[in-house]
This record gives C-alpha cells, sequence and structure tokens, in this order.
C-alpha cells in the first residue's frame, strides 16, 4: 500500500485490483403469471394456458421437460422444487391437480416461471461490514459487501459478496481477496414477523387513523403480535361497524401498515453470495436501494448488525431499516419521523448518551445528525455541514456510518457539483458531541478518475459503507452507477488531511438549525 504520508486529498493514490462488474448470467426465477405483467396489465390468461399444457400428450410433457430442465435446471438451486411451488401457485385452476404426475406438474410450474437477471444492467453502491463468522487466522478479516444491483426495468435488489481483508506481513501491505461468486441467485422466502403495538400504533397515528376505533384493536392484542391475530382483531372491530366510525378505513390502514413489516430467510444450503433480497411489499415495487450496514453495539455488548435503506415506489420513497445476525434471516420495517424522509440515511454504530443517532439528508442538501430515543422515529436533526466548496454545492450526503476512531467519528461523504459529478469527502465529528465538526476536507478526497466516469450514470464515485481493520480503512466504491472498485487507505494518512475546524468568536456563518 502506498506510503500513509503519501496521501494527497483529490484521487486515492492506491487502487485496489478489485473490480465488480455485473453478471446477467445470475438469475432468479419468479412467478410468472400470464396476462398480468406489469408492462400489460389485463385479466389472467392462467385458465387458457394451464388447458393448452393439459392437452399435451405424456410423451410431449415428458420431452418438453426434459429440454426446460437441461437448459435452465444448472441456473437454479433446486430447479425442479423451484418449478413445485409455482405449480402449486395455480393449482386451485385446475381441476384434479392433486392426481397430475410430477412431470404434468412440473411443466404447468415452468409455464408460470420467468428468469429475472437482477444485475443485468449495473452492479454499484457498496457497503462493507466485518462477516459474522471470523475463522480467517491472524491479520485477516472476513468481510460482507453487499451492492446494490439493478435489473430489467430499472428495479434495485440487494446482493451480497464475501471476501478477506489481508493487513498482510511485514512490508506488503494490505490486501483484499473476494471469494468466488455462486452462480446462482436465490431469493430466499416470504416470512410474517412480529409486530411491535406501540410501534404499528405509533405509526397508524402518524397517518391519522381514527383514534378510538385503532385503540379497540391494539389493545385488544400482546405487546408483539402477527399478522393473523391483527386480522381477527379486525373482524372483531368490523362486527362493531355500526356503533363505531371509520372501521373500514382503520382496518385497510392498520393492515397496509402492518404488512409493511416482513422477513425474509434463506435456506442454510444457500451461499451468502447467492443471497437476493428483491422488492416485497408496494413501497419497494421499484427497488430495495443504497443499504447501508453497519454493527451496532448496545451498552451491555451485544450486537447486530443494522442498515437503512431507500424503498421506491415508482414515485416516493421511504426510508426503512434492516436487521439481521446472520445474512440468512432478515427483518424490515419503517422508519418514521422527519428527519427519516430523504434517501441517504445512515446509523451510528452505538447509542450516544442514551440515545441513538444517525447521519440524515432530511432537507435534501445538507448533512445533519438525526436523534431518536428508540431508533425507529426520527423527529429531529441537527445541521452539521452545508455546502461550501466548488465540488459539493449541489448538495451534500453521507457515504455510508461512520466510523468510531481516537480522533473522532470519521464520516466519508459525497458531495455534488458541476456536470452533476459526485465526489467522495470527508469529515470528523466529535465523539461526544457528533453535531460539532471538528475537521473537515477542503478538497475531495477522489473524484471521478478518468476510468470511472463512464457507465450507467456518468461522473459518479459514491460509497454506501467503509470498514476500519486496525489502521486500514477499506472503501468500496461504486462508478458511474455501473460496477465496483475499492481502495485501501491508511488511516492515519486521511486524519491528516482533514483540516481542524475553527471556532468562531461572532455568529457562525452557517448558524445551526434543528428540523422539529
Amino acid at each position: 500500500m502506498t506510503a500513509a504520508r503519501s496521501l494527497a486529498a483529490g484521487t486515492f493514490t492506491d487502487r485496489g485490483p478489485v473490480r465488480l462488474v455485473p453478471d446477467a448470467r445470475r438469475v432468479v426465477a419468479q412467478l410468472f403469471l400470464p396476462g398480468q405483467e406489469g408492462s400489460a396489465p389485463g385479466a389472467s390468461r392462467a385458465a387458457g394456458v394451464v388447458d393448452r399444457c393439459l392437452a399435451l400428450d405424456e410423451q410431449q410433457a415428458g420431452d418438453l421437460l426434459a429440454e426446460i430442465v437441461a437448459s435452465h435446471g444448472t441456473r437454479h438451486r433446486a430447479f425442479r422444487e423451484l418449478l413445485e411451488e409455482h405449480f402449486a401457485a395455480v393449482a386451485h385452476r385446475i381441476e384434479g391437480a392433486a392426481a397430475l404426475s410430477a412431470t404434468r406438474r412440473q411443466l404447468i410450474g415452468a409455464y408460470f416461471t420467468q428468469e429475472y437477471a437482477v444485475e443485468a444492467a449495473a452492479l454499484f453502491n457498496p457497503s462493507v461490514v466485518a462477516h459474522p463468522v471470523q475463522d480467517a487466522g491472524p491479520g485477516r478479516l472476513r468481510i460482507v459487501m453487499s451492492a446494490r444491483a439493478v435489473g430489467e426495468g430499472h428495479v434495485s435488489s440487494l446482493v451480497f459478496r464475501t471476501g478477506t481483508l489481508d493487513l498482510g506481513r511485514p512490508g506488503a501491505g494490505p490486501e483484499l481477496v473476494m471469494d468466488p461468486v455462486s452462480p446462482y441467485a436465490t431469493t430466499g422466502r416470504l416470512r410474517t414477523t412480529l409486530i411491535e403495538g406501540t410501534r404499528l400504533r405509533h405509526e397508524a397515528g402518524l397517518a391519522g387513523v381514527d383514534v378510538e376505533s385503532m385503540e379497540f384493536v391494539l389493545d385488544g392484542l400482546p405487546p408483539h403480535f402477527t399478522t393473523v391475530e391483527l386480522d381477527l382483531a379486525l373482524d372483531r372491530l368490523s362486527a362493531q361497524k355500526l356503533t363505531r366510525i371509520h372501521t373500514q378505513e382503520t382496518a385497510g390502514l392498520l393492515r397496509r401498515l402492518a404488512h409493511a413489516w416482513y422477513g425474509i430467510e434463506f435456506a442454510p444450503a444457500t451461499e451468502l453470495s447467492e443471497r437476493t433480497l428483491m422488492p416485497q411489499i408496494p413501497a419497494e415495487s421499484h427497488g430495495v436501494e443504497d443499504v447501508r450496514f453497519v454493527r451496532f453495539t448496545e451498552d451491555d455488548g451485544t450486537s447486530t448488525l443494522l442498515a437503512t435503506y431507500t424503498a421506491y415506489d415508482g414515485r416516493n420513497v421511504q426510508v426503512r431499516r434492516l436487521e439481521t445476525a446472520d445474512f440468512r434471516s432478515f427483518r424490515s420495517s419503517t422508519l418514521t419521523g422527519e428527519a427519516a424522509t430523504n434517501k441517504g440515511m445512515a446509523l451510528f454504530p452505538r447509542r450516544i448518551a442514551g440515545r441513538y443517532l444517525a447521519l440524515s439528508r432530511w432537507d435534501r442538501e445538507n448533512i445533519t445528525v438525526a436523534s431518536s430515543a428508540d431508533g425507529h422515529h426520527w423527529p429531529e436533526a441537527t445541521v452539521v455541514q452545508t455546502p461550501t466548496q466548488p465540488w459539493e454545492l449541489i448538495q451534500l450526503g453521507n457515504c455510508g456510518s461512520p466510523i468510531e476512531t481516537p480522533a473522532g467519528w470519521l464520516v466519508l461523504t459525497h458531495g455534488v457539483g458541476p456536470m452533476r459529478r459526485y465526489s467522495i469527502g470527508a469529515l470528523l465529528l466529535d465523539l461526544d458531541d457528533p453535531t460539532r465538526v471538528i475537521g473537515q476536507l477542503r478538497r475531495p478526497l477522489h473524484a471521478p478518475a478518468e476510468d470511472e466516469r463512464d457507465g450507467y450514470v456518468p461522473n459518479v464515485v459514491y460509497s454506501c459503507g467503509a470498514l476500519l481493520h486496525g489502521q486500514t480503512l477499506l472503501i468500496p466504491y461504486g462508478c458511474s452507477d455501473s460496477r465496483i472498485t475499492t481502495t485501501i487507505l491508511d488511516l492515519r494518512a486521511v486524519l491528516d488531511l482533514l483540516v481542524p475546524t475553527v471556532p468562531t468568536t461572532g455568529p457562525p456563518t452557517n448558524p445551526e438549525r434543528r428540523h422539529p
């Protein structure tokens, strides 16, 4: 690695050899309903398709299924089981479905299956954290890199890669080695998850629910409940519709909010690099975007992996929270509050003075620090940096969660300048009061190099999270919203570039602003 003192702001002096590019060969198998495609909505043609499949004789059906398995089976884990699942989804349209042969069932399933290439268009905006399983030996850190993948229709999903950051022998320098990627892409199974009554009550109140009807429903439920239990409680509300107002509206709102809580679970046999989180709810219909992971440590020393991400429905954005302990089971829920109303939220890795903190850009152009009592509702934020340098005059934002160092909270930032060029910068925040900036760059740490300017969205370098291992800072970043590369820097070299912020004696140029 380049010596620490030789790092100069404006360009990374040591970009590693890692280059991750989208692979259109990695496809998931999705349920396909003829006549109900998003591009051509209409009545289902399922019955006609099934009838035509049943009209094939056994020889034709067997030959056709064998051809399908030969051409597609190697692209999917447990391919025949997938076909059986998709058959089961339409079996209610088939008289005597239980008596059909496995060949006939799987063939019908194939007609109701489509492949979707999750990375066909782009792979970018990575975040990196330590792997939950560390077995690589001294000086070596197993890592998990998440990334935003874009496929047909500009729909974004979350994918993963794994690797090892090796600090190396003295004089050799650190090195990142990525693991081979599974040939499969797997979407996991949607699972119900427990709903927290207090949070649902709060979300419903913000949405303007009829309080009396809501309290009738939620007061009859335990503190944590499932959507099945909620449905039973809503049935009891419906039975009183003659003496209560807005029962139908209350039931619809509570169901919509509750179903926005969901879990995804992957089979233990799946490799991490094949696990793919695709949109699951209406708020995510056009994308799961820019996930920022961080290992969050509680005051008692226990920790879990948390992330914030942007859900996009084609018109609106919603900030959501993702939780996992092992990258096999995930839980997703909604964040609320004015400070959680725009893209680019990133959690601090621990509480400070008893409160959860997060970097936010609720006002669309400034870096702010948001505060929350429970980590879910974010009512306020304090502006800590406004655009002042030529390379950031359009807007500022973060490049992932703050990294704790003895000198302060290191925050990688992004600034948008002329020609909509995105560059990576840095801030240093006070450890005890992160709303106080104690150091910042006058020039970007990295602007797009000549070989990074071309892509799906030109002139962009952007990261959703870096990782510190000893004194080694690993920064993965997306190049022009198309591919991923990495750089490995010495933390001390980065800190040396930060210009101390000098307190003023008079009124500040950019007075602190809070958003209630």
